[in-house]
């Protein structure tokens, strides 16, 4: 379940569970940058922080330390992701 994983409380837990995520295998699966699209499009509307904590959830690591060390990779993936999607 993603409620047992790291940065992730109750309303990121309900925007997960609305783009069909519930599992950390199936978060991992996805990677953070297609969970966070596919959150926004389940008419979702997550701020970058999901970003930062879908990231570190994955990763085991604070949701600030990923913010700061993994901004722009993961702006560059959520970016290319959008374009690619009709």
């Amino acid at each position: 379940m993603v409620d047992k994983l790291r940065n992730l409380g109750k309303v990121s837990i309900e925007m997960l569970k609305a783009a069909g995520i519930e599992t950390g295998d199936q978060l991992r699966a996805r990677g953070s940058a297609a969970a966070f699209v596919a959150v926004k499009h389940a008419g979702c509307k997550p701020s970058m922080n999901l970003l930062w904590a879908l990231e570190g959830a994955i990763s085991d690591r604070d949701w600030k330390e990923v913010a700061k060390n993994d901004r722009l990779s993961l702006l560059t993936q959520v970016e290319v992701l959008e374009e690619s999607q009709p």
